[in-house]
């Protein structure tokens, strides 16, 4: 018999491995990257008051209308350029980056890239 792997239980076993070591400050709060199959989401948290400072994702209104597609590196780059764009508004220059679990590839790589590009540091 053919045992399926449960994806979703593996890449919550590696982010979990991932935030063991990444911890989000006052002063370098942490990027967290989620990547679904159709959009994707990013946050800046302070995880010692355990809030966030500042999102963007696929699904907000300025980037929903403006992408053709949002399941593609070119959205996810446009909501890295976007959530270091809120974020320099906010006053946040550094971060620490949690790519959730997931490979550094593709759309998380175009994301992190966008953000770098924007200004963040990481």
């Amino acid at each position: 018999m053919i045992n399926q792997i449960n994806r979703k239980a593996v890449r919550h076993k590696k982010h979990l491995r991932v935030r063991k070591r990444v911890s989000g400050t006052a002063t370098n709060p942490r990027l967290a990257v989620y990547r679904s199959l159709h959009h994707i989401y990013a946050q800046i948290i302070d995880d010692t008051k355990g809030i966030t400072l500042v999102s963007a994702s696929t699904l907000e209104a300025p980037l929903k209308g403006a992408l053709e597609k949002t399941g593609n590196v070119a959205a996810a780059k446009q909501v890295g350029l976007e959530i270091g764009k809120k974020a320099k508004e906010k006053g946040i220059a550094e971060v620490v980056f949690d790519r959730g679990g997931t490979i550094y590839h593709g759309r998380v790589k175009a994301l992190a890239e966008g953000a770098r590009e924007a200004g963040l540091i990481f």
